[in-house]
């Protein structure tokens, strides 16, 4: 049976535009946790801030920078790190997330909830097929910011359990309560932990960010609040023993309905 796993939720501002310098940035946070976490979540677009007017311009190949730099950091450190980035394959670009094994494994999974109103599926690709990837024998599923909003998307069902659910994002402040209520939502109806990784601070197009990193436990119990700190990375133990007991005690998964996703 699996143990318990150490999530840490990595909040910080995001330098625009400069995946370079948010490269070197985020490396020293990430550089922290070396042996005291075995999962390590960055937020959305964390080498470019969600700049998608740019986004030809930012995008990146599979064998570029950023993967580079992940595999690295995952071997030197010894933990998993989960996030997104702006990647390019031929004429397409797509908000891109990645789980990186300290083993040199890489897992993708492209957002399938394109921000319209910032024309988000103007400039990138939907993706097609849920990620869950088992590490240290736990099943986690990615997810990217909007997505949240969708929960069929991220219904817990039968032949795709999973353990862990996590959203990496960049959420406005202006939509701070939906954040933090469908977060809890998603922990409950799913009977799995949540967790979702914001950014802070203002972005380049003017928009402010508040953070609000949480981490909800099975039955929707709070289990970490970031709020709007900078620089922070919050570790938290997440216990195997108590999520299978719940689910055990409280089989409600057992009464849900079938349905069917088209894409």
């Amino acid at each position: 049976m699996a143990g318990d796993l150490r999530v840490s939720m990595v909040q910080s501002h995001i330098i625009w535009g400069d995946r370079e310098e948010n490269l070197a940035y985020y490396e020293e946070l990430v550089r922290r946790l070396e042996g005291r976490s075995d999962l390590a979540v960055l937020p959305e677009t964390f080498t470019t801030g969600f700049a998608i007017e740019d986004a030809e311009r930012l995008a990146e190949p599979m064998d570029g920078p950023t993967l580079k730099a992940l595999k690295r950091w995952a071997e030197q450190y010894g933990f998993a790190i989960t996030g997104s980035f702006i990647a390019q394959e031929g004429a397409r670009c797509y908000n891109r997330a990645f789980f990186v094994t300290p083993e040199g494994e890489a897992y993708f999974y492209d957002k399938r909830h394109l921000f319209r109103m910032a024309g988000e599926d103007k400039r990138f690709s939907a993706g097609e097929k849920r990620l869950i990837v088992l590490y240290k024998g736990w099943k986690v599923c990615l997810m990217v910011c909007y997505d949240l909003r969708f929960p069929v998307w991220s219904r817990n069902r039968g032949g795709e359990e999973y353990d862990l659910l996590i959203y990496v994002a960049n959420w406005p402040d202006a939509r701070r309560k939906a954040w933090k209520s469908l977060l809890q939502a998603r922990a409950i109806e799913n009977m799995a932990y949540v967790c979702g990784v914001n950014r802070v601070g203002m972005d380049g197009n003017g928009v402010y960010f508040h953070g609000d990193s949480l981490l909800y436990d099975p039955k929707g119990k709070k289990i970490a609040d970031v709020g709007k700190r900078e620089e922070i990375t919050r570790t938290c133990l997440l216990s195997r023993t108590d999520l299978v007991a719940f689910r055990e005690k409280f089989p409600a998964w057992k009464d849900a309905d079938e349905f069917e996703i088209r894409v």
